[in-house]
């Protein structure tokens, strides 16, 4: 066998790891995500574990982004994250609780911390985009809000559906993220 192709098959098993690896972290925040909201709707005692399991999300992503970016930047997308699930939790805490101005303060808040992070991630990565982060994170939070209301309205049916693209569009987002460290460091 080559060098070549040695050093081929190593990119490829690498890249398989790279593209598992950001799918999953993707599905695990929309699914805790979605546990949270169903917690928080019915009020149901495992809130405050779900809430810890959530929460780990964004350190889980940031220990799969340290080993390319440095710890530095690996810390940075790790508070932004964790802004943007803090955040939602006041967005859902709000919509239950029927404080329609708290959840239009919230939701600006959300959308400026999503703005935020696809500056970040643009700014590390020549093959991330600002625009297309942009419109992944707002399609996101746009479907996550629906998901919330639709639950806490008790439209269950409603509720299972969007979860379905939710969940495809977290895979895209993962996709799109590992593509992007695949051409920066494997290409």
């Amino acid at each position: 066998m080559s060098q070549y192709s040695t050093n081929n098959s190593r990119n490829c098993m690498e890249s398989i790891k790279i593209i598992n690896s950001f799918r999953k972290l993707w599905s695990e925040h929309v699914m805790w995500t979605r546990l949270f909201i169903i917690s928080t709707a019915a009020d149901l005692e495992d809130l405050k574990p779900v809430t810890a399991r959530l929460l780990r999300n964004p350190a889980d992503f940031a220990d799969a982004l340290r080993p390319f970016y440095g710890s530095d930047n690996a810390k940075k997308f790790n508070d932004l994250m964790t802004e943007h699930l803090t955040i939602a939790a006041q967005l859902v805490g709000a919509a239950k609780a029927g404080d329609t101005d708290k959840v239009n303060d919230e939701r600006k808040k959300w959308y400026a911390n999503a703005d935020q992070i696809a500056n970040f991630l643009a700014s590390i990565s020549p093959y991330w985009s600002k625009v297309q982060w942009t419109l992944m994170l707002h399609d996101h939070l746009k479907m996550t809000e629906e998901e919330a209301v639709a639950r806490l309205s008790g439209q269950y049916q409603k509720d299972v559906s969007l979860f379905d693209v939710i969940e495809e569009q977290a895979l895209m987002m993962g996709d799109y993220m590992a593509e992007g460290i695949i051409k920066q460091f494997l290409c």
